[in-house]
């Protein structure tokens, strides 16, 4: 019995550490995103601008409630982590949406992006199996996917990845 409970263990070990993938797919490196100043930009043209640093990826919107409520955490987070680089993907339905939302809630840190094929047709949240806003993320230096999700800004495992990563 306690053989069969061990098997079963270390499977269920097994697949939840395989979907917690440190890469991010070769179509998700090719969603097309938009800069604040209109420009067209891949996700992996994101990462390799900022290759050597620990990003701290939010996807959210400002439809979102729970995005919302989470701003003034993100801003004590961007305090206290100043190496860390502070990148958001909006699903704002619209870029005037997107705009508003960014002057609303003073955004005024951090990389900020559109991300244009919205969340369905997304092949980057597509790949991160995207399923609740907001979404966080933390990238190590090298590009590796060290935390694949936490949606609180509080979260244990998020802030315990970036204390680990920045190091």
């Amino acid at each position: 019995m306690k053989k069969k409970i061990m098997v079963v263990l270390f499977t269920a070990f097994t697949v939840v550490l395989s979907a917690q993938t440190r890469e991010f797919s070769g179509e998700a490196l090719t969603d097309v995103f938009l800069t604040t100043a209109g420009k067209d930009i891949t996700l992996s043209e994101i990462l390799e601008a900022n290759k050597g640093k620990t990003l701290f990826i939010d996807i959210w919107a400002s439809w979102c409630k729970d995005c919302i409520e989470s701003v003034p955490k993100l801003k004590t987070l961007h305090e206290k982590y100043e190496d860390v680089t502070f990148v958001f993907l909006s699903l704002d339905r619209s870029v005037e949406g997107w705009e508003k939302g960014l002057a609303k809630y003073e955004l005024n840190y951090g990389q900020h992006y559109y991300i244009k094929a919205g969340w369905k047709g997304s092949p980057f949240c597509k790949s991160i199996k995207l399923d609740w806003i907001p979404r966080y993320l933390v990238v190590n230096p090298e590009g590796k996917i060290e935390l694949f999700k936490a949606i609180e800004t509080d979260d244990t495992q998020l802030i315990n990845t970036l204390n680990q990563t920045i190091q």
